[in-house]
């Protein structure tokens, strides 16, 4: 059986970037989970992603960012991504 691992990473933007920032993401496709932050750490929204959910499916979530977006002026996104084609020891070697 295989393990799945992710990886967080985040992103400081402002806030006429998030959109963008968030599209761009999810075009990447191997995201599992998007959390927006405002400038003091505070959670505002935070999604889970399926794999295959695409298209209309994200309109919702879209939505919901573009909104935020309008209202901040900086903000963190943080992303969980699957680790797919990384090997085990070098994801080892990060948690480290």
């Amino acid at each position: 059986m295989t393990e799945t691992k992710f990886h967080t990473e985040e992103f400081s933007v402002n806030g006429e970037e998030i959109l963008a920032r968030v599209k761009q993401l999810l075009r990447e496709g191997n995201i599992r989970r998007v959390v927006i932050k405002d400038k003091d750490g505070h959670i505002l929204v935070e999604f889970p992603l399926t794999v295959g959910v695409v298209g209309v499916a994200l309109a919702p979530v879209l939505v919901a960012v573009g909104a935020l977006a309008a209202m901040l002026t900086e903000a963190t996104i943080l992303v969980e991504k699957v680790d797919e084609d990384r090997p085990v020891d070098e994801k080892m070697d990060e948690q480290k």
